[in-house]
């Protein structure tokens, strides 16, 4: 071979592997930025949620980020002066959303629209008097209503953005929250005079029937309660007593205290909830502007302190409201007008507040409504 041939054939192998180099990085850029384009669209992924807002006589949409827990501020329905909008419930279609106003005795729906925005479907519905937990039996074919100054509670068969009376019946003295058994078969009402009122429900009828015993007494100013998802266990926060009493749930549907109940937490305890797998309890103390945290033994439902400093929320603390399906809670700050959000780690129960935390809802907030 002639040296001209020879250099010809090694500049060539040269300009090959360049090529073969230049495209190699080509790939690797392409590969990072694919997989950063896909962690962007993890991180910015979100799910919709809704507050009310009582003092400025709407609701807002806002949307809680996936992966980190933060929430924004989206939209809000325009104001209705005198309305006092408060608790929220969804219909099982996710398609209509129903907001008791206290104020005005009544029920707003409104239509939620592909993106989550709301917009009023016809006039209020007319309710009792002093509308305050609106609940959803599991099957979503009724809704039931506290009516703190008529003392009772009412049941509604709903419709597509409809509700019709079925039926009213006594609920002891200032009923307030109310919470359904996961099964539907038991419904329980917190009453201002200490008590839990414990009814039975037809989920065929919608028919409530006192339980034998009903109420039991739980504590002074009882006021939020919770059930674990196997029905098995009722648990309350008693804000002049500063505690958490705990029950089991029998066949009956009749309570019976755990043994160490009450539980001590925070001052003013106001609201409770479970975490999504029921490991733990946590509890949103108004006076103390804290969450209390306690683990829950899944046999016998006996609660214990998770050790450290009670986190700190916003101001007058009124609900705490967990992800259904991921690792953050929710605590609705009423004084200061946002709403808190923590990450819990999964083996210990610790809080954790999220980045940013708290965020501005626009106005006190009365009741957070999580849609997945």
């Amino acid at each position: 071979m002639s040296f001209r041939r020879a250099a010809a054939a090694a500049l060539a192998s040269v300009c090959h592997a360049q090529r073969a180099f230049v495209s190699l990085i080509f790939i690797i850029v392409i590969a990072g930025l694919w997989t950063s384009c896909g962690n962007s669209s993890k991180s910015s992924a979100s799910h919709n949620a809704y507050v009310s807002l009582p003092q400025k006589g709407n609701v807002a949409l806002v949307r809680i980020n996936d992966s980190t827990g933060a929430i924004a501020l989206v939209s809000q329905t325009p104001p209705v002066t005198g309305t006092s909008p408060t608790f929220l419930a969804l219909d099982p279609g996710k398609k209509f959303l129903y907001v008791a106003n206290t104020t005005a005795n009544s029920v707003t729906v409104f239509n939620i629209a592909g993106d989550g925005t709301l917009t009023q479907t016809g006039d209020a519905i007319p309710v009792g008097a002093g509308p305050r937990s609106l609940v959803m039996d599991p099957s979503g074919k009724f809704a039931l209503i506290t009516n703190v100054f008529d003392n009772s509670v009412s049941v509604f068969s709903v419709g597509a953005g409809t509700l019709t009376p079925v039926e009213t019946v006594p609920a002891g003295f200032g009923p307030t929250e109310l919470k359904f058994t996961p099964s539907g078969s038991f419904v329980y009402v917190s009453t201002s005079t200490g008590f839990i009122t414990a009814l039975a429900f037809d989920s065929a009828s919608g028919d409530l029937t006192p339980v034998p015993g009903s109420p039991f007494p739980s504590g002074g100013g009882v006021a939020g309660l919770a059930v674990d998802a196997g029905s098995h266990f009722l648990f309350a926060a008693n804000a002049s007593d500063g505690t958490v009493s705990a029950f089991t749930i029998g066949a009956d549907g009749a309570l019976a205290v755990i043994s160490g109940s009450p539980y001590s937490a925070g001052t003013g305890p106001r609201a409770l909830a479970l975490n999504s797998t029921n490991a733990f309890l946590y509890v949103a103390n108004q006076g103390s502007n804290t969450v209390s945290s306690f683990t829950m033994n899944s046999t016998t439902g006996a609660l214990t302190a998770i050790s450290g400093t009670a986190p700190t929320t916003g101001t007058q603390p009124v609900f705490v409201v967990p992800e259904t399906t991921g690792d953050f809670i929710y605590v609705g700050n009423q004084s200061s007008t946002n709403v808190s959000s923590y990450s819990y780690d999964t083996t210990t129960g610790v809080l954790k507040a999220v980045s940013g935390s708290p965020f501005t809802v626009g106005s006190a907030p009365g009741a957070l409504l999580v849609v997945h």
